[in-house]
């Protein structure tokens, strides 16, 4: 499979998927007919707009799902896949209400170079689990697209030590995910990314990720290092520690 998982698509200070533009376009086959997915957010046409606009530059036809009435008939004609940022809980709904869940894994296992940004790089995972979204809709699973083995946890936001906010850190969180489910979590502060190409899998953009082992410390893992093991995991959830 060929994936790019960015944590985040706008960073502090740029505009639309500006700090990831290079890697974006370079990921993307030229000239290139994307299937946008923009079911995260509420307002489909303003959300393909905005990354049609970003993309315009680099040749990239931008096409959303929602757009010609058959989601899926976009999906087959197109060259590669951006599933959009949002609430996470919304977008995996509509994933299965229009049939895309299942067509999206099978194609991406096809082939189809598939992009995520936030919610979207959610959904490689084989679950919601270790999402930070409140659910404002309920999907008929958690089960998301499973195209890598382990789960993600996109904006992984490490404690403010100045903050008097007594609520769970996203380290007590994920703690609490890995005291239920024996699956590895790999954290991506926002700047950062995962690549999985070739059967390989690496760190990218600008920033640590942090890397989360059921019975072990959190490990920093620097920009470029290679994640590869974590393609051969074998998930376990509900599974107590």
């Amino acid at each position: 499979m060929n994936l790019l998982l960015l944590s985040n698509s706008t960073q502090y200070g740029r505009g639309y998927l500006e700090h990831a533009l290079d890697t974006v376009t370079g990921f993307l086959p030229a000239g290139a007919r994307l299937a946008f997915v923009p079911y995260a957010l509420a307002d489909h046409d303003a959300y393909t707009a905005k990354v049609r606009g970003a993309l315009a530059d680099a040749g990239i036809e931008v096409r959303g799902v929602h757009e010609g009435g058959d989601p899926l008939a976009r999906l087959a004609a197109s060259d590669a896949v951006f599933v959009g940022g949002g609430n996470s809980f919304r977008l995996l709904s509509a994933l299965y209400r229009t049939g895309l869940r299942e067509a999206l894994r099978d194609a991406v296992r096809g082939g189809l170079p598939y992009m995520g940004a936030s919610a979207g790089t959610n959904m490689a995972a084989p679950t919601l689990r270790t999402t930070n979204d409140m659910p404002i809709v309920q999907p008929p699973s958690f089960e998301a697209l499973g195209l890598v083995p382990f789960q993600i946890n996109p904006h992984y936001l490490d404690p403010d030590p100045r903050s008097t906010h007594k609520g769970e850190t996203r380290e007590e969180r994920l703690t609490e995910f890995l005291e239920e489910n024996d699956v590895p979590v790999l954290g991506l502060r926002e700047g950062s990314w995962l690549r999985v190409a070739d059967g390989r899998a690496a760190v990218g953009g600008e920033r640590p990720a942090r890397l989360f082992w059921r019975g072990a410390q959190p490990r920093e893992l620097a920009v470029g290092s290679d994640v590869s093991e974590l393609l051969t995991v074998a998930p376990e959830f509900d599974r107590r520690a």
